[in-house]
């Protein structure tokens, strides 16, 4: 999460002007954050990749079953063995969607609640700030978690079975389930948004008061 804050911090200059945050330019923000999720995917994507594959085979081990994959260097290796590089960052393309469209979303969203919750003049309030980022996860969420259902699928999936990428993995779902389709891409919402109101609150509080601070010290 730091490193998307310092990320979307660079951006900000080419994007952003004086007033844009000021004058709330909805659309250079959102774009600001949708190009900070662009260099997240490198160190992303491939991290991605590790965690999905051990989360599911340690969701199959049975009861004293040793696990085949030791851990993500052991897994890692396993991988690259197996098919290259191309193996070891598959679901490269979808992290970069994901992460670009819900970047967008939560650093727009902020920004405009902050703006619309604290106008010029007003002393900054931590409620209204805890507000604001907790919205901010939830709009980041929102459109993040179908492509990430998507993403997790090709990342765990055996070698070359969705060779159209996250666009098979859509028509393998919507041939099966049809109108639940929407379900299953959704499916478990409920705590993903329990955990992303006071887990986003939290963390542009943490960033506000870090950049007050920094402005204090280094103005």
């Amino acid at each position: 999460m730091l490193y998307v804050f310092l990320v979307m911090g660079s951006v900000n200059k080419f994007f952003c002007d004086e007033n844009s945050f000021k004058d709330l330019k909805l659309f250079r923000i959102a774009m600001a954050g949708a190009t900070s999720g662009l260099f997240t995917t490198p160190i992303l994507a491939p991290l991605e990749r590790l965690k999905c594959v051990l989360q599911v085979q340690n969701a199959k081990l049975k009861a004293g079953e040793k696990a085949k994959f030791q851990g993500p260097i052991d897994l890692g290796k396993h991988l690259y063995k197996e098919g290259g590089i191309a193996s070891v960052f598959r679901g490269f393309w979808s992290t970069m969607l994901r992460d670009s469209v819900a970047s967008m979303a939560y650093f727009s969203s902020y920004e405009y609640l902050k703006r619309k919750l604290n106008p010029e003049g007003s002393s900054p309030d931590v409620f209204k700030t805890l507000f604001a980022g907790g919205v901010a996860g939830i709009c980041n969420w929102l459109p993040a978690i179908p492509i990430d259902t998507l993403k997790s699928r090709l990342q765990t999936a055996e070698e070359g079975r969705y060779k159209h990428g996250i666009r098979s993995v859509f028509s393998e779902i919507y041939q099966k389930e049809g109108a639940n389709t929407i379900r299953i891409l959704y499916r478990g919402i409920g705590p993903v948004m329990i955990r992303a109101f006071p887990a986003n609150a939290a963390c542009f509080l943490g960033y506000e008061t870090a950049m007050r601070f920094l402005n204090f010290v280094w103005p």
